[in-house]
């Protein structure tokens, strides 16, 4: 029997328009963590949920300030950096239990960058296997669970440690 793989929340995204302006600025001013699905906020950095995930889990580490390279930050950017990449490291961990995580940022377009001019590093959780007939032949990922679902579980492990 054919099954049905639904994930309507992407259908704004499919359809729509691109939001004027940068999105990651736009996060950086609003003060709805919740709905923008931000997990944490350091002072040079803030940790969210990607909207469209690679797999359950997928965070990402964005500047607050609007800067391409990482030749561009200073070293309180740096350090701050480390320690928020670290930390997502560990909750992944801790809330999904990963067989490996990737870790990398695309700077600019030929990269692979979506965003481009507002640095971003992703974290995407890892499992043996989970690379399959769908990746491979339909080009379509299986995200297992809902973002809201996500954000509950790595809020939780962020607090926890």
């Amino acid at each position: 029997m054919m099954g049905r793989l639904y994930a309507p929340w992407r259908s704004a995204y499919l359809m729509g328009e691109p939001e004027p302006g940068c999105l990651f600025c736009t996060l950086v001013a609003s003060q709805e963590d919740r709905a923008h699905f931000i997990l944490e906020r350091g002072r040079h950095w803030f940790v969210v949920i990607n909207r469209y995930p690679y797999t359950t889990g997928h965070t990402m580490v964005v500047c607050n300030r609007h800067v391409e390279r990482m030749s561009d930050f200073d070293a309180a950017e740096g350090a701050e950096l480390v320690h928020l990449l670290a930390r997502c490291e560990r909750a992944l961990a801790a809330a999904y239990q990963p067989d490996g995580v990737n870790v990398g940022a695309n700077l600019g377009r030929s990269a692979g960058a979506g965003i481009v001019g507002h640095f971003h590093m992703h974290l995407v959780p890892r499992w043996q296997g989970d690379t399959n007939f769908m990746s491979t032949i339909s080009e379509t990922r299986v995200v297992s669970e809902s973002l809201d679902d996500t954000y509950e579980r790595l809020l939780g492990a962020l607090k926890r440690g």
